[in-house]
């Protein structure tokens, strides 16, 4: 056996102390604490970072397309629908969307904001899942037969619009004149709103029927883009290379990672510091735990000279001690671990209720982009950050076990 049954007894006694030693036994108890939050805390900030990243990903890409074909030096592409169709014998292409994109200026009866303009074709509004689903069956209808726009419900509130209402769009693209460049505007009749969770899309964007895109902005039968959406966006090499072999190096392809990379990577490298900002509390309560068995030990030193003169090895005592230390780690790690799993399903009803307490919006839509506070549990993490914290507490009780052994029981039993 690992432990014998007298060190168990005895390791498990010395965790239970006697109201004398009150001291002692405040210090185990703000020891375990601090283990629990530091492993409740760690958990629930990995989950939440996964979360956020899941979600950000997610919706990226069910309204923007794996990948992206441009044409060369910026210019415009005239046969969109010939590139479409060879693009399509991808076997892991789901569908291709050419696209116009352009910016104006959105004003109501009472307010104005710049928009960004996309134009989309009707047949290929299902590919944009996450929009598509947003969007009621007269949203949609209304899209297809009255050329009616569709505008970000953050975008509707700022302008003070509803479906139905009216609102004047000004083009970036002027109309040249003798007298200059004159702004075109156009009046449009909002059809339906969208919300999409993303504060950048809900805020800034309005959709508009192909047609009407390619004459408002005066563009002609042209698409400033080409989004292809994939079965599988794991796949998204390959499908890069083939997609690039098969237009020959005539269009510049860009894939969802290269389109978001700083983004990305920013959230990896946020993630990694947090988590070694915050194993640094796990590691301060494992200093807690040298303290209060140091404590301990001063306290039972009278204990382990009598256990010496009985017979009593010193593996013995160094067994005993680290097992109380371990103890105090594995208890803390499991509650915080079953606390941080807890809290990490239950995060956004935490959010919302800590935002009626404190009268304040937290983990804002405006900095974070989504307007809930998602979470991922991902349990290799949780075991990764148990096994830290409970290598840690070994490691936090080999010292003062140590100490325990080395004490002389001649020298102690001298003043008892």
């Amino acid at each position: 056996m690992l432990f014998k049954s007298f060190e168990l007894y005895l390791a498990f006694r010395y965790l239970r102390s006697k109201k004398t030693e009150g001291f002692i036994s405040l210090s185990t108890w703000f020891s375990f604490v601090g283990i629990a939050l530091g492993v409740a805390t760690l958990i629930i900030v990995m989950s939440v970072m996964n979360g956020f990243r899941e979600e950000l990903v997610n919706r990226i890409l069910g309204i923007n397309g794996h990948l992206v074909v441009y044409a060369n030096n910026g210019k415009l592409i005239e046969n969109y629908n010939d590139i479409s169709k060879k693009v399509s014998d991808n076997n892991n292409v789901f569908s291709v969307i050419p696209q116009i994109d352009g910016q104006g200026l959105a004003r109501s009866k009472d307010y104005v904001s710049g928009v960004m303009i996309k134009g989309i074709r009707w047949t290929d509004l299902p590919a944009k899942k996450l929009l598509w689903d947003n969007l009621n069956k007269l949203t949609k209808e209304n899209f297809k037969t009255k050329n009616e726009i569709i505008i970000g419900s953050r975008l509707a509130k700022r302008l003070n619009v509803t479906i139905g209402d009216k609102i004047t769009i000004f083009s970036a693209n002027g109309i040249k004149t003798a007298l200059g460049i004159i702004p075109q505007k156009q009046i449009f009749k909002i059809g339906g709103l969208f919300n999409v969770g993303m504060y950048e899309y809900d805020n800034n964007f309005i959709f508009m029927p192909w047609k009407s895109a390619q004459n408002f902005l005066q563009l002609g039968d042209v698409a400033n883009n080409i989004e292809i959406f994939l079965k599988d966006y794991k796949f998204s090499d390959a499908s890069y290379l083939n997609i690039k072999k098969i237009l020959n190096g005539s269009f510049e392809i860009i894939d969802w990672k290269k389109q978001n990379n700083t983004f990305i990577n920013a959230l990896n490298v946020e993630k990694n510091v947090m988590f070694l900002i915050l194993t640094l509390i796990i590691l301060v309560a494992a200093f807690n735990i040298i303290s209060s068995m140091i404590m301990l030990v001063n306290a039972k030193s009278g204990d382990i000279a009598l256990l010496r003169t009985i017979g009593s090895s010193r593996k013995a005592i160094i067994k005993i001690f680290l097992l109380i230390g371990t103890s105090i780690g594995s208890m803390g790690t499991f509650f915080g671990a079953i606390l941080g799993i807890f809290l990490s399903i239950n995060i956004e009803y935490l959010r919302k209720f800590l935002s009626i307490i404190l009268n304040q919006e937290l983990f804002s839509p405006e900095i974070y982009f989504l307007t809930d506070l998602p979470s991922k549990i991902n349990f290799t993490e949780v075991f990764y950050i148990i096994f830290t914290s409970i290598s840690l507490s070994i490691l936090a009780s080999i010292f003062p076990s140590w100490k325990a052994a080395k004490i002389l029981p001649a020298e102690v039993l001298r003043y008892e």
